[in-house]
C-alpha cells in the first residue's frame, strides 16, 4: 500500500517514508491511498479472539501494512508493546466503557506510543532520531515512557506550561536519560505551532533526523485502530445485527476518531460515532453548520482535549473528500463545559458504581445524549480517574488511591526545560540535544 498526503500535493510513497517523515512535503498529513476491507475470514478470526488485543492488532496491523512487514514480525511487536488488557465494562443495560487506560502510563495513548516505538526499532537502521512531539497531557507521558531508554533514541516533549495536570507533568519530567520535558509558556497550540515549525525547517532537518509522535504521525495513529475491534466481543444483540452501535469517542487533536473511522472503513461493525468535546468545539460546531473555524484553546478540566485547532480534522476531511454531508453520516458532535463534565463524574459514580475521569465523562455524556432507542453504546475510557484526582476526588466527594505507578512517579525530582513560544530557541535547543 502506499501512503498519501492529505492535501493532495505530495507524491505517493512506502510506509517507512511517512512513518519517519511524519509530515508530507506539502505539509500535510499522511494517510492511506485506499483502504481495503478486512475478509470475512479475517472478520470471523477477530471475533473468535473475543477481546484478545494481540491477536486483533496482529490481524488489523498486518492488514493495513501487509506490503511492509509480515504477520510473524507484526505478532512479536504487538505482543511486546500491548502486554495489558483492554477490558470492556458494562456500566448500564446497553452501555459499556472500552478501558483503554491499563498501560503502564494510565492512558489510552500507551496503545499508539508504544506500539509505535516497536515499529520504529523495525525499521530504524540505528541512526540517532530524535522524536519530537507536543502534548495537552496524556500523550507526552506516555511517549517518554514508550521511548524511556530505547538506544539512539532521543525524546523531546513540549508541554504548557501549568496546563498539565501534576501526575502528567510528573510522568514527563521526571524519567531524565534520553527523555527532555520543556514546558512552554503558553498554551498546547502554541507547543504544536512550535513543532511544526521545526518539521517544516529544512535547514534542522538536515542536521537532526526527526520524526513525530502524536498522532500526525502514522505509527502512533494506525495501531489505535486495534482496540475498536475489541468491540466485536460484544456480538450481535438478541435476534439483530452489530450495526446497532454507537461509539463515543472524547476528542481534543482527532487523532482517536480519525482511527474508528479507518477501523469502520475496513470493517469495524458500528453504526455512527460522537465527536464529543470540551468547550473547545470547532468539530462540534462544524457538524452543526458546515463552517470550519478554528481557534484559540481553551483550557478545562479534561485538559488533553483543550485543543483549538486539532491537527487530524484535515484527515477526518480529506477521507470523505471534504463532504460534510458525508461526514454528518458518521459522526454526531457534542460538548460539554466544565461544570456539566464535574457534576455527572459525581452522578454516575453514585448511580451506578463507575468511576470517570473528566475525558471519560464527555465521552459519557456524548453518548448518553446520541443514543436512540434500541441502540447499544460504548464510550472510550482514555485515562485513569487518578490521573484526574484534582477533578475527580471533589465531584465524587471522596480521596481516590493512587496506583503505585503514579506515587512513583509524583516523588520522583523534575526536570523540565523552560521555553517561550519561540523557535529559534527551541531549533538551538534540538541542535544541541543531537551532539
Amino acid at each position: 500500500m502506499r501512503w498519501v498526503s492529505s492535501r493532495g500535493g505530495s507524491p505517493a510513497v512506502p510506509f517507512i517514508d511517512a512513518l519517519f517523515a511524519g509530515t508530507a512535503p506539502d505539509g500535510g498529513l499522511y494517510m492511506p491511498e485506499r483502504l481495503e476491507p478486512l475478509s470475512p475470514g479475517q472478520l470471523d478470526a477477530i471475533r473468535a479472539a473475543n477481546g484478545d488485543i494481540v491477536a486483533i492488532g496482529t490481524i488489523v496491523g498486518s492488514h493495513l501494512l501487509r506490503d511492509e512487514i509480515t504477520v510473524d514480525a507484526m505478532r512479536a511487536l504487538v505482543t511486546d508493546a500491548l502486554d495489558f488488557p483492554i477490558p470492556l465494562v458494562q456500566v448500564t443495560g446497553n452501555i459499556w466503557a472500552l478501558e483503554l487506560f491499563h498501560g503502564p502510563t494510565l492512558a489510552f495513548k500507551d496503545v499508539g506510543a508504544r506500539t509505535q516505538a516497536r515499529l520504529l526499532h523495525h525499521f530504524t537502521d540505528g541512526t540517532p532520531l530524535t522524536i519530537l512531539v507536543a502534548t495537552s497531557g496524556d500523550t507526552g507521558s506516555a511517549v517518554a515512557q514508550a521511548f524511556h531508554g530505547v538506544p539512539d533514541t532521543r525524546v523531546v516533549v513540549l508541554y504548557p506550561e501549568g496546563k498539565v495536570s501534576d501526575v502528567q507533568e510528573a510522568q514527563m519530567a521526571s524519567l531524565g536519560d534520553n527523555i527532555t520535558a520543556v514546558a512552554v509558556h503558553g498554551t498546547f497550540d502554541d507547543c504544536q505551532w512550535l513543532v511544526k515549525q521545526a518539521f517544516a525547517d529544512d535547514d534542522l532537518r538536515s542536521h537532526v533526523w526527526l520524526t513525530p509522535a502524536n498522532s500526525i504521525n502514522l505509527g502512533r495513529l494506525l495501531p489505535q485502530t486495534f482496540y475498536y475491534f475489541v468491540l466485536t466481543s460484544l456480538g450481535p444483540p438478541e435476534g439483530g445485527h452489530y450495526r446497532n452501535l454507537v461509539v463515543s469517542v472524547p476528542s481534543g487533536n482527532f487523532g482517536n476518531l480519525t482511527a474508528g473511522l479507518i477501523a469502520k472503513r475496513i470493517g469495524l461493525p458500528v453504526n455512527r460515532f460522537v465527536a464529543a468535546t470540551n468547550v473547545n468545539d470547532v468539530v462540534p460546531e462544524y457538524l452543526r453548520t458546515g463552517e470550519y473555524k478554528p481557534r484559540g484553546s481553551v483550557r478545562t478540566v479534561a485538559n488533553a482535549m483543550d485543543v483549538g485547532a486539532p491537527s487530524n480534522f484535515e484527515r477526518m476531511r480529506a477521507m470523505y473528500g471534504d463532504s460534510f454531508e458525508s461526514l454528518r453520516c458518521d459522526i454526531a458532535g457534542a460538548a460539554f463545559d466544565d461544570a456539566t463534565v464535574v457534576a455527572e463524574i459525581g452522578s454516575v459514580f453514585r448511580q451506578y458504581g463507575y468511576l470517570l475521569d473528566p475525558h471519560g465523562a464527555i465521552a459519557w455524556l456524548g453518548l448518553r445524549q446520541n443514543l436512540a432507542a434500541g441502540e447499544r453504546g460504548v464510550f472510550l475510557a482514555t485515562a485513569h480517574p487518578a490521573k484526574f484526582r484534582e477533578v475527580v476526588e471533589p465531584a465524587i466527594g471522596d480521596a481516590i488511591p493512587l496506583p503505585p505507578v503514579l506515587a512513583e512517579a509524583i516523588k520522583r525530582p523534575r526536570h523540565s526545560e523552560k521555553l517561550r513560544v519561540d523557535y529559534p530557541t527551541l531549533k538551538s535547543l534540538l541542535l544541541a540535544r543531537t551532539r
